[in-house]
């Protein structure tokens, strides 16, 4: 199976330090072992956030402060890439190409940002696609995809499970300006609709939640299901059996 990973840089390093990123490793890890072949893609999260708006109170303008956000997603890549140790190339993959052949090669391969003006999040969507992937993981600090900005509106609902198209459709009704709290951004969302990706919208913050969804399917978030892939891959019920079994 191969699986690509998104993790926020607020959810991998919260504060800069090294629990969170090896608990995040040690999961990657256990997927290896299991058989699985891991894509990571790493966010810049608040510190991203606190070097652009110095930036920008300096008078960069937007494409020099999308660059110094890819700069620190690439950092923030590098602690992953550590903690993994040999079972990672060595050091984040610069475009798809290398991180494809990365992963032919039995390697993690972990990526950062790649181009301004998108986001890692549709980074992700494009590796998963590039690899022809079985499953994108999208590892947030919120629950999954909502009807509206839950930290604004009271009243957003979140869905459970979403088709592709409608995954489009909520993405676009949400404002997305700076720190809303969509866990996935339009491009993204439209990658995803245009490869037919399978794809989970969870709350990474604990590490394990992402070792149940690629394992079992077993999440409280967001299935995002495209048309034609049915409704459980037979790796996560060959799972199932053997979990049961034992």
């Amino acid at each position: 199976m191969k699986v690509v990973v998104s993790i926020g840089g607020s959810v991998l390093v919260p504060d800069l330090g090294s629990d969170r990123v090896a608990e995040h490793a040690a999961v990657v890890e256990d997927l290896l072992e299991d058989g699985c072949r891991v894509g990571c893609v790493v966010g810049g999260g608040g510190v991203a956030r606190e070097y652009i708006g110095a930036a920008r109170d300096l008078g960069a303008n937007e494409i020099e402060l999308d660059q110094l956000g890819i700069d620190v997603t690439r950092l923030n890549a590098r602690l992953l890439i550590a903690a993994l140790g040999e079972d990672a190339a060595t050091a984040p993959a610069l475009d798809y190409e290398e991180a494809g052949d990365a992963l032919r090669g039995g390697d993690v391969c972990v990526m950062g940002g790649v181009a301004p003006a998108q986001t890692t999040d549709a980074v992700a969507a494009a590796l998963a696609e590039y690899v022809d992937a079985n499953l994108l993981i999208y590892a947030t600090s919120v629950p999954g995809v909502y009807s509206a900005d839950p930290e604004e509106d009271a009243d957003a609902t979140k869905y459970d499970e979403l088709s592709a198209t409608d995954l489009v459709d909520v993405i676009a009704d949400i404002d997305m300006d700076a720190g809303s709290s969509a866990p996935v951004d339009l491009l993204a969302a439209k990658i995803i609709q245009r490869a037919g990706m399978r794809t989970i919208v969870l709350d990474g913050t604990d590490p394990a939640r992402i070792a149940r969804a690629v394992r079992y399917g077993d999440h409280d978030g967001t299935d995002v299901i495209p048309e034609g892939v049915g409704e459980k891959p037979t790796y996560w019920a060959d799972n199932e059996i053997g979990t049961e079994q034992r």
